[in-house]
């Protein structure tokens, strides 16, 4: 494991080239439990070890603070790290909620001059809208966007949750590099339109929670394991029965990972792995952990590969969950489709 180094992929057809799987950082900030600075930089270090050259945070997680949190590592090791950052999601003062989304020309520019800022660094090498603004045009958002490149503050553009035809418009504007949704096992509705118009366009899929937040490893029977905070507490899929029909349908999972001497959370990441042949396109997943030895774990999985009896053994699984990714979905792009 310690010897591990991720392939690398190119990012889209426009975009350089980062390790097959990044890391996402919320975690470090919040969301997940607690967690300790020394214990976020000892798995950011493990992880540029481990070849992961990709590292995602957004002005949202932790009220700004994870960028500070990050801001360090990032200057230490420029010339190796591509960081990717977010704004759109706007926080209540105070709170962990938030019922707004900004897309509009001037909140665009604020935000990247203070994620800059927070980081200490003079570009972003992917910026991302969070979510879409629906009382903006997108055309709009992505303009503006499409400035902070031209002014060298940033360098590739990213959408999240958007749809097919939302890509395609965005896309028209400014090329896009990634589309950033949620994929995973249990989590599929963006191939409905979201997939194929990345593969039509040559855009990279950062694909997040991966694990489904946890509930692929296996870890989570239900609610019960989570400690209190957890903001999985307030999602569907984590909640009394939902909880335990979902992770009922881990056997499938469990028995293939056995086969493999894997884990049920490698055989997650393998699988999605296995999308980029089978939908044409660069995935890169973006698990979170906080824990270098679960970094490795999950980083390892790239290098397993699925036979096709156990692809369509896993097929199934995405229509028996139950319960909606999020408590409230119309932010999603699948409220949109």
């Amino acid at each position: 494991m310690s010897a591990l180094t991720l392939p690398v992929v190119p990012l889209g057809t426009s975009g350089p080239l980062v390790g097959a799987q990044g890391l996402g950082c919320m975690g470090f900030s919040e969301v997940y439990g607690p967690s300790t600075p020394a214990q976020a930089q000892e798995t950011l270090r493990a992880a540029l070890d481990a070849g992961i050259t990709m590292f995602d945070t957004a002005d949202l997680y932790g009220d700004g603070g994870n960028e500070v949190l990050l801001g360090p590592f990032v200057r230490a090791h420029r010339e190796r790290v591509f960081l990717a950052t977010k704004f759109g999601i706007v926080r209540q003062p105070g709170r962990r909620t938030w019922n707004q989304v900004r897309g509009d020309r001037a909140y665009v520019r604020q935000c990247a001059e203070a994620s800059l800022q927070r980081l200490g660094i003079d570009t972003i090498d992917l910026y991302y809208a969070h979510r879409r603004d629906p009382s903006i045009p997108l055309e709009e958002t992505v303009g503006a966007m499409a400035e902070l490149v031209q002014e060298g503050k940033v360098r590739h553009l990213g959408l999240c949750e958007v749809t097919g035809p939302e890509l395609r418009a965005a896309h028209a504007v400014h090329p896009i590099t990634a589309l950033q949704s949620e994929w995973s096992l249990f989590s599929r509705d963006v191939e409905t339109s979201a997939v194929p118009a990345a593969a039509e366009l040559g855009v990279a899929f950062v694909a997040y929670s991966p694990l489904g937040r946890g509930l692929l490893t296996g870890a989570l029977p239900d609610s019960s394991e989570l400690s209190a905070g957890d903001a999985r507490l307030a999602m569907p899929r984590f909640t009394g029965e939902q909880a335990r029909t979902n992770h009922a349908l881990l056997g499938t999972v469990r028995a293939i990972a056995a086969d493999h001497a894997a884990t049920p959370a490698q055989i997650a990441l393998a699988w999605l792995h296995q999308q980029s042949r089978i939908h044409g396109l660069t995935v890169v997943p973006i698990p979170g952990s906080r824990r270098s030895s679960r970094l490795r774990e999950n980083a390892a999985a790239a290098a397993l590969t699925l036979s096709a009896a156990e692809l369509s053994a896993l097929e199934p699984l995405a229509a028996q969950v139950v319960g909606t990714r999020y408590a409230d979905m119309s932010s999603t792009a699948a409220a949109r489709e």
